[in-house]
């Protein structure tokens, strides 16, 4: 008697045929569609196909952000661990060289049938509610002012439950291996880290730029008796910054300015820091940044710029950042930031990668963001909690796997006479880091 195979027609086996000759290569993952088919290798992560819906998000919007739209609006989803699942999709991607789709014109018209026999013809899909929707002119400031309000004005409630007690919004410095040394910990052994590379004093002069909520702020106000100028867009980040200057009697020492970057028109600032804010400014327009940190820091001043970098072969940000997390960010190589700050007449000094560091802070992150995750779903709903967790997920994986990085370089403005004032040998920055 022979033993009929079953015939191959469920979505999931549609579904397969479909991606892997848009993908032109064989399936990395196994796919579980709507009707309960399943098809692909056994051993692979699970994806989740919920409806009709997620198909007609792809076929209207192929690639990176039609997925994204699809999982944040749950009509996709990863089966189990999904950094394990994104980990495993990277790594077949890279061994069996599988290509993004690029569609041609018979490509769309297989895809368009096979949708048709699936029943996920139709209309393209509202974006989802959490996607940014800016208007204007490229880094206008209006369009700056919106596109920072999308990511930080989410609430300050929402961020300081993913963020620790110091509300700090950018990578940490992990200066010891202890498993008692917390995030908090890393976050502050990093603003030490940059006060020291300043060379802040008492009464000395600091504009910050970029403020987010404080966290460099307050500690050079704090435990540097710095005077410090804080500047940000971000009108719930001042709301929270103010609040913190008055419960801790710093009015004497910390200003705090909402407003554009563009509009700083005072100078001669012993120190100048911008901690991540670099990657929103533009590609065109970071050259006159980079004027600017010249023109606002007094010769022989110190910029602090810590500001995160594409890999070599890797793209800068990418469609779902763009759309749901920092919309019309840059990024570029760290030597090519270099080069713009010389040129703009800065003289690097030092120039560290804190790449590993970041994996460990955005890893801390969504452990908070999973630990809280009903009190994030309660406060922001869970279309965004989504969004979250893969920027997160994401996030750790790019920088562990070198496409993104983060560095901090120190540059100094100097004299006339080609003066700098910074050591030839560099104070001992990071002694006791690991004891703050």
């Amino acid at each position: 008697m022979t033993r009929t195979r079953p015939a191959r027609t469920g979505a999931a086996h549609r579904l397969a045929s479909l991606t892997e000759s848009a993908l032109r290569g064989p399936l990395p993952v196994r796919l579980r569609a709507w009707d309960g088919s399943e098809a692909g290798p056994a051993e692979g992560p699970v994806v989740v196909v919920r409806s009709r819906r997620a198909l007609r998000r792809l076929l209207w919007q192929p690639g990176e952000l039609g997925l994204a739209q699809a999982y944040v609006t749950g009509e996709l989803d990863v089966d189990g661990d999904l950094a394990a699942g994104l980990r495993a999709m990277w790594a077949a991607a890279r061994e069996r060289k599988l290509h993004a789709p690029r569609l041609t014109v018979a490509d769309r018209a297989r895809a368009t049938g096979a949708a048709a026999r699936l029943g996920a013809v139709g209309p393209p899909p509202a974006p989802p509610a959490s996607q940014a929707r800016l208007r204007g002119a490229l880094h206008t400031k209006a369009r700056d002012r919106a596109a920072i309000s999308h990511h930080y004005d989410l609430s300050n409630a929402f961020y300081r439950l993913l963020l620790d007690d110091t509300m700090a919004y950018s990578c940490g410095y992990w200066a010891s291996e202890d498993p008692e040394f917390t995030s908090a910990d890393a976050q502050r052994a990093k603003l030490e880290l940059i006060c020291r590379k300043l060379g802040l004093v008492p009464g000395a002069r600091l504009l910050d730029i970029g403020c987010g909520w404080g966290s460099l702020t307050l500690y050079a106000a704090e435990r540097h008796k710095a005077q410090v100028t804080a500047v940000t867009l971000a009108r719930e980040q001042a709301a929270h910054v103010r609040e913190q200057v008055r419960e801790r009697g710093l009015e004497d020492r910390v200003e705090v300015v909402c407003q554009d970057y563009r509009d700083i028109t005072d100078g001669g600032y012993e120190a100048v820091a911008t901690v991540e804010m670099g990657e929103h400014v533009g590609d065109a327009e970071y050259p006159a940044f980079a004027g600017a940190l010249h023109r606002l820091v007094r010769p022989r001043g110190r910029v602090l710029v810590q500001q995160m970098a594409r890999g070599a072969a890797a793209p800068g940000g990418g469609a779902f950042i763009e759309a749901y997390i920092a919309p019309d960010m840059h990024m570029r190589q760290v030597g090519e930031t270099v080069g713009l700050l010389e040129t703009a007449g800065l003289e690097v000094r030092s120039v560290e990668s804190l790449r590993e560091h970041y994996v460990r802070t955005v890893a801390a992150w969504h452990r908070t963001l999973e630990e809280r995750w009903a009190d994030v779903v309660r406060l922001v709903g869970e279309e965004t909690a989504r969004v979250w967790r893969l920027y997160l997920i994401g996030g750790a994986l790019a920088f562990e796997e070198r496409r993104m990085g983060v560095d901090q370089i120190l540059a100094v403005r100097p004299t006339e006479a080609g003066t700098s004032g910074v050591p030839a040998t560099p104070e001992d920055w990071y002694t006791g880091l690991e004891r703050l």
